[in-house]
């Protein structure tokens, strides 16, 4: 066997790499090679953010490469034509892609098993590659897939993870396959100012300083809106220049129970990964309970533009999404915020706020971004599906001297302390203030939300 093809998709790194390590254990010469998929742009998730920090990937992921004597392959268009192409014009024999679990991705590994037969060539599919415990390893006794966490997570935990694997020496790339240009950030417009940089050394370099000095207060801090005590390596872990199995293996080192809460959020994405891959149709579908009541956003039109506008009136929701807006990534409890008060107070169908997170979030995953809207809203894994986040609660709990709230509302910087979560009470200086009414009162989105679901 004289030359592989390593199809890279969302797992843009060297470390931790089986499909890689696999081509290169069986090949001479291999062609690491990324299409720029143009269905991906078709089904609207080309979103700029992604695409901006997809840039930074391939330029690192490319930069890593020629460390080693290779480069990086990249095309445009259709993966499965495209991929048929380069092993046609490099004779490779095999081609190795990691697994993934949602229905666009199983499509495409199947029109391309198909393709590559019928050209005499083999298709490699990788596990854990961009999870740690692969969907279907476990499950109860009555079902193809846990419903539930926690005692997914228990089963998860006893799970015995492979050895992470070290980064090849050399990479030999044959040298007549041709390559596209790699984009940059720079020319994708509309991306958020205060976008995060992409890549793998970031990744890494991300990593080593959590590890140092952010693990360890992770169980007592994760909520702290205004502390940003969280990781932020979503977009690498959605992107793949970090390696989940690696994850788990170096907090689980570490110890503590920063390290414990941190792994149980690690296992959180491949319970979403589980559910999704059992039920594909979950991505757009309500998942357990189907409610057909929503607001749509024609009926909500006006309450809707002011959620994605951060001017709603309640201000832990307008900074956490001006935050989405400015960053493309926003802080987990501030999610779970937000999205209780579309799906809930506002009582506006999920899908809505799905979508409109999946056009901001650098880390815009599918399985984690529609399975944690259907948790919030009540139609997928949670066990208390009628639970309301009460903003002005939650703001106080979270946010309690309003230090996250002035960062990214202006209007309200000169409300000192926890007044600034209920600005409507300031009196005579609320005059003052360009800052909007409440779109609703809680008592009224409340009511309207009960009386919804007793009718359902």
């Amino acid at each position: 066997m004289n030359v592989s093809v390593v199809l890279f998709t969302c797992d843009l790194r060297l470390h931790d790499h089986p499909p890689l390590r696999a081509a290169l254990d069986g090949a001479r010469q291999v062609v690491p090679l990324f299409v720029r998929d143009r269905a991906v742009t078709a089904a609207g998730f080309d979103a700029p953010n992604r695409r901006a920090f997809l840039a930074d990937c391939l330029r690192d992921l490319d930069a890593g490469l020629r460390e080693r004597g290779g480069r990086l392959v990249v095309r445009s268009g259709d993966v499965v034509a495209e991929v048929c192409r380069v092993a046609a014009e490099t004779d490779a024999d095999e081609v190795h892609l990691a697994a993934d679990v949602s229905a666009f991705a199983h499509r495409r590994e199947r029109r391309l098993r198909r393709a590559l037969e019928a050209e005499g060539r083999r298709l490699h599919v990788h596990d854990t590659v961009t999870w740690a415990v692969t969907p279907g390893t476990v499950t109860p006794s009555s079902s193809d897939h846990f419903a539930v966490f926690t005692p997914y997570f228990r089963h998860w935990s006893r799970q015995r993870l492979r050895d992470p694997l070290a980064p090849p020496r050399a990479v030999r790339v044959p040298d007549a396959v041709g390559s596209g240009r790699l984009p940059t950030r720079e020319e994708v417009p509309e991306r958020s100012p205060g976008l995060a940089a992409g890549g793998e050394r970031e990744g890494r370099r991300r990593l080593a300083a959590w590890l140092r000095s952010g693990l360890a207060g992770y169980a007592d801090g994760q909520d702290d809106l205004a502390g940003d005590a969280t990781s932020r390596l979503s977009p690498h872990l959605h992107f793949g220049t970090l390696s989940p199995v690696e994850l788990v293996h170096r907090a689980r080192r570490a110890g503590g129970p920063g390290a414990e809460a941190f792994v149980r959020q690690l296992a959180w994405r491949d319970f979403h990964r589980q559910v999704l891959a059992a039920r594909p149709e979950a991505a757009s579908a309500d998942y357990r309970t189907k409610h057909d009541r929503w607001r749509s956003e024609d009926t909500a039109h006006a309450d809707v533009e002011a959620w994605r506008a951060g001017r709603t009136g309640y201000p832990v929701i307008d900074a956490a999404m001006r935050q989405l807006r400015h960053e493309g990534w926003m802080h987990n409890r501030a999610r779970l915020l937000t999205a209780s008060f579309l799906a809930k107070t506002l009582y506006v169908d999920w899908r809505v706020g799905a979508r409109h997170f999946l056009d901001l979030l650098v880390d815009g995953d599918l399985a984690n971004n529609q399975m944690n809207w259907q948790w919030v809203a009540g139609t997928g894994t949670d066990s208390r599906p009628n639970r309301v986040l009460n903003p002005v609660v939650q703001g106080r709990r979270y946010d309690p001297d309003g230090t996250y709230v002035r960062r990214w509302v202006p209007e309200l910087r000169g409300v000192p302390g926890p007044a600034v979560h209920e600005p409507w009470k300031l009196g005579r200086e609320r005059a003052v203030l360009d800052y909007p009414e409440p779109v609703v009162g809680l008592a009224d989105g409340l009511a309207r939300f009960r009386e919804a679901r007793a009718r359902a």
